[in-house]
């Protein structure tokens, strides 16, 4: 197949150069333009002749590949492709070697107050830090609370807490509100019922500390001041991880979160350590979950009965088990007869 050019060379074969040089203008109008076939004739022309007297194709003199003859300005002569580029390179090269010049001056001087910056911020406390381990944690919790000086708010939720943890609380928490501080902590309502953290909440508020009760909280969180939290780290599998924030936004937040949870918590007045078994129940719907529980109906069958969901049935069970210190369920269904629990007002 014959191309446009092939044609076009043709006509230049038949008409001249002349026509050549007309076809090559209209193919390549710039100077930026790359040389067409029909400018890269010219250029041979030129070449063999050495020299060009007519009007070149604007792209040979962008190029620089055609030149007036210094004696003769009227002649164009022809430029080796080496010297052009030469001639259109260099001032690129010098462009470069200047932005090179000015980047590594720049880098430079940014080094130097890199360095400054990397000092300060290594030196200031980190906002967020990890606590591996419960002796690193118990060992943070100390420090925090010598180092307390006007608040101390602690959200404990899951129920009663272990001998251990109200044993190291009772040890340093009259220390800390006798200094001033003031000190508030939320449970759950699951609490009221069980006798170790009576006795603990009673010898607190004593001191001057107070408790508040609510049904349902989220997570554990201790706050210091307001300006320092400590709350747990579930992304490991063991519990022993906790999270150190000192982020003043964060702890402001922590902060605002629980003043709206004590607000509509239910206040724990003075208390007296129960010298018997738990009171009888007085729940309809938990009398009726234990009823079933103790004659041997799982939480589905239960849930079916008294249409509720097994969830529900699941949460009766658990404040009671929790109220009587039961170990399992067969265990709570036996304190439950023993000390007729389950009997009602009427039938006492």
């Amino acid at each position: 197949m014959i191309t446009r050019h092939e044609t076009r060379l043709a006509e230049f074969a038949r008409h001249g150069e002349g026509c050549l040089m007309r076809l090559c203008k209209d193919h390549c109008p710039t100077e930026n333009s790359a040389p067409c076939l029909e400018a890269l004739e010219v250029y041979r022309t030129a070449v063999a002749d050495g020299g060009l007297e007519d009007a070149p194709p604007p792209c040979l003199t962008g190029l620089g590949l055609l030149r007036p003859h210094p004696e003769d300005p009227g002649r164009l002569v022809p430029v080796p492709p080496d010297v052009a580029e030469h001639h259109l390179v260099q001032p690129l090269e010098q462009a470069l070697h200047t932005g090179r010049s000015r980047l590594l001056s720049i880098r430079q001087t940014l080094a130097r107050v890199e360095s400054v910056y990397r000092e300060e911020t290594q030196r200031a406390a980190a906002p967020v830090q990890l606590l591996r381990g419960n002796d690193v944690i118990h060992k943070k919790l100390r420090q925090l609370n010598a180092a307390c000086r006007h608040e101390l708010q602690a959200v404990q939720p899951g129920g009663p807490r272990s001998a251990p943890a109200l044993a190291e609380a009772l040890q340093q928490l009259p220390g800390v509100i006798a200094r001033g501080v003031r000190h508030r902590t939320l449970y759950q309502h699951t609490v009221r019922g069980h006798r170790p953290m009576i006795e603990f909440m009673t010898a607190i508020q004593k001191a001057g500390g107070q408790f508040r009760t609510t049904g349902q909280l989220v997570d554990r969180v201790i706050l210091y001041d307001r300006s320092v939290a400590l709350i747990p780290d579930h992304r490991y599998s063991r519990p022993d991880h906790a999270l150190l924030i000192e982020h003043p936004a964060i702890t402001a937040y922590l902060a605002g979160v629980f003043d709206v949870i004590w607000d509509s918590a239910e206040p724990v007045g003075p208390l007296e350590a129960p010298t018997g078994t738990p009171p009888l129940l007085t729940d309809e719907k938990q009398l009726s979950v234990l009823r079933l529980m103790v004659q041997g109906h799982t939480d589905a069958s239960i849930a079916a009965r008294l249409g509720m969901s097994a969830r529900t049935v699941s949460a009766h069970v658990n404040r009671a088990s929790t109220t009587w210190g039961s170990r399992s369920r067969a265990h709570l269904a036996y304190l439950l007869a023993e000390n007729g629990a389950l009997r009602t007002a009427s039938e006492t």
